[in-house]
């Protein structure tokens, strides 16, 4: 979970959001190498007078400053379809789970057993206790094992929610009138938060 002044990503509880921490410090490490270049050339250019009178009007660098940010964006458009790929599989799972954004509150089901659905309410701010997370936890928790391929189909009764839990890497859209479906593999036991956006 994330606390006061965490600059990075919440800690992984799955293999999916590990390949989006890779993923994303690939891009940040590609974004920096471009901000020092530009930053470098713009103070030089301001403090210093010189010019190169072939680069003035050169074919060859201007060849170089058009495939250069080609090859660039071909480096991170690469792992970024890769990623998109994997959060797309739907792979053999072991446990399904229908979840149904209502306006503040979910209801889940537990689709492969029969009878086993239940709602999940907010904890109200006068009801916590001092163990409590304002806003995140809830009445009853939705409880899934771990190591294990698991399912989630989530739609909405009322307006567009969002099934969202951070360390998972997961947020899919719940919508009025339609299904929609992902997958997780959590690889860690541990009490897991996340909120409707």
């Amino acid at each position: 979970m994330s606390t006061w002044k965490t600059l990075l990503l919440q800690n992984s509880s799955s293999p999916l959001m590990e390949q989006l921490m890779f993923f994303h410090d690939h891009t940040l490490l590609i974004l920096i190498i471009i901000t020092i270049l530009v930053g470098q050339l713009l103070v030089s250019m301001i403090y210093n007078k010189f010019t190169h009178r072939f680069l003035i009007d050169g074919q060859l660098i201007e060849m170089v400053w058009t495939i250069l940010p080609a090859f660039i964006l071909i480096l991170i458009a690469l792992p970024s379809l890769r990623l998109l790929y994997i959060m797309d599989e739907i792979y053999n799972p072991l446990l399904t789970v229908k979840s149904i954004g209502h306006q503040w509150y979910w209801s889940y089901e537990y689709s492969d057993y029969q009878n086993m659905e239940f709602d999940s309410y907010m904890i109200p701010s006068t009801d916590l206790k001092s163990f409590n997370f304002r806003l995140l936890d809830v009445n009853n928790r939705l409880i899934l094992p771990y190591n294990t391929q698991i399912r989630i189909i989530t739609t909405s009764l009322d307006v567009i929610h969002s099934w969202t839990v951070p360390s998972l890497g997961i947020k899919i859209d719940s919508t009025p009138g339609r299904l929609n479906q992902t997958n997780f593999n959590i690889n860690r036991a541990g009490l897991l938060f996340g909120q409707c956006s």
